[in-house]
Order: C-alpha cells, then sequence, then structure tokens
C-alpha cells in the first residue's frame, strides 16, 4: 500500500481580528450596504408609481407619507445611498483602468465617494427644496 503524506497544517483563513480597520475597508462596506439601501428605495419608487396608475386616492395617501418627516428621511437617505452607490462605482471603474492602486491613491478616492456623495445629497436637497419648491 502506498503511504500517505502526512496532511499538511494550513493557516485558517484571515479574520476580521487580523486585518486592520482602514479607511477604504470600511467604504468597501458602506458600498455594499448603500447597494441594498437603493434596492429599497426602487421599491418605493415602484410604489409611487403604483399609486399613481391606481388613482387619486392611493396618489394621495403615497404623497402624505412623503410629505411626512420619516418620509423626507427615508427619502433623503435613498437619495444619499443611490448618490454614494453611484460614486462608489465610478472609484471601482477607475480602478478597472489599473489606476488609483496606490495607498495614498485609495484613501483619496475613498475621502472623495463619502465628500461627494454628502455634498451632492444635500446640494440636490437645496435645490429641490428650496430653489425648486419641493419642501412644502
Amino acid at each position: 500500500m502506498a503511504e500517505h503524506p502526512a496532511r499538511v497544517e494550513r493557516p485558517l483563513s484571515p479574520h476580521l481580528q487580523i486585518y486592520r480597520m482602514t479607511f477604504t475597508f470600511v467604504m468597501s462596506g458602506f458600498h455594499r450596504v448603500t447597494g441594498i439601501v437603493t434596492y429599497g428605495g426602487f421599491l418605493l419608487v415602484v410604489w409611487w408609481l403604483v399609486a399613481a396608475a391606481a388613482g387619486p386616492n392611493e396618489y394621495a395617501w403615497v404623497q402624505w407619507f412623503f410629505s411626512t418627516w420619516i418620509g423626507r428621511l427615508v427619502m433623503f437617505g435613498f437619495s444619499w445611498g443611490l448618490i454614494h452607490h453611484s460614486l462608489g462605482g465610478v472609484r471601482h471603474l477607475i480602478w478597472d483602468t489599473g489606476r488609483g492602486f496606490e495607498p495614498h491613491e485609495r484613501e483619496w478616492l475613498a475621502r472623495a465617494t463619502l465628500i461627494g456623495s454628502i455634498s451632492l445629497t444635500l446640494l440636490a436637497w437645496i435645490i429641490g427644496g428650496f430653489v425648486m419648491g419641493g419642501l412644502r
């Protein structure tokens, strides 16, 4: 009978305790979370469209919900998640070209994604709410 070589003990795959928590690591998690948030937000868009097609009573009920403070908070979160996820996609597109992998470039792209998403969300809500008269 052939002898089997001794089993080689291999290290376990690294766990969160081994990894150092970096900003790019956190932003990667945010990218995943905002992807899930956008799914929920688009369900709200579908709800709004179905209510518009269903008739004035259903549409008025949905419009009432979106005009409450909780509805506006949900819409604000959805708009931030959508913008943040989109900018994260641009960051990944840059990485797909083979650029932005140096440590300082990764940090800069991660910070630009966060600052850009917050700024663009606030700008969109300011324009929509105050200039266009959307927050009544």
